[in-house]
């Protein structure tokens, strides 16, 4: 049985979870990392969100896969081969290269945790970490952004496809007036974990 969507307040433990996460993360996958970056809801002082933490790992290229589980395993994590790309904003290039990933979550009973592998310089790298950072400095997007999942969690609490149908594009548009606020304050990718 699937658990159903429960938005929370932000939580300030969050930020240390994720570090002690991403430290694990980077003694398993030692150089293959290039960065590991806390992402997604949890990410964003004061977003209310899932109690899940979302990590970016970037790495150089995502094949060949052994490597890459075989840290994902070291860690205490499970690869999920069923998730292999991320979805395709309208008027995005939609090359499968640029949003292709390797995904990767916690054992059952563990601490809900979702590791999202993607290549440098690849449209789904770049889009997780503009938009975390977006939401960082502009409160009326985060506020915004908290009010819909809030909203679609009340009403599609137990329905996650048609959850997703809708806060997808709403991350789209979320993401259309970052690219103008990252082009005016010549926002580039962060080059260090975080």
């Amino acid at each position: 049985m699937k658990a159903s969507i429960e938005i929370i307040d932000y939580q300030p433990r969050w930020p240390a979870e994720f570090a002690e996460i991403g430290a694990k993360l980077r003694a398993a996958f030692g150089p293959l990392a290039l960065a590991i970056n806390h992402i997604g809801s949890t990410s964003a002082p004061g977003l209310a969100a899932k109690d899940v933490i979302d990590v970016q790992v970037t790495v150089a290229g995502l094949d060949p896969l052994p490597p890459l589980q075989a840290a994902i395993e070291a860690a205490g994590y499970r690869m999920r081969p069923d998730i292999l790309n991320d979805h395709v904003p309208i008027g995005a290039d939609p090359s499968p290269v640029l949003w292709r990933k390797r995904y990767a979550g916690a054992f059952d009973d563990a601490r809900r945790v979702h590791i999202h592998i993607r290549a440098l310089g690849r449209s789904n790298q770049r889009y997780a970490l503009l938009f975390r950072d977006y939401l960082r400095l502009s409160t009326p997007a985060r506020e915004n952004y908290g009010l819909i999942k809030r909203e679609l969690a009340a009403r599609h609490a137990d329905d996650i496809d048609a959850y997703y149908a809708i806060k997808d594009p709403v991350c789209d548009l979320i993401l259309d007036a970052a690219e103008r606020w990252a082009v005016q304050i010549g926002w580039r990718l962060p080059d260090t974990d975080a």
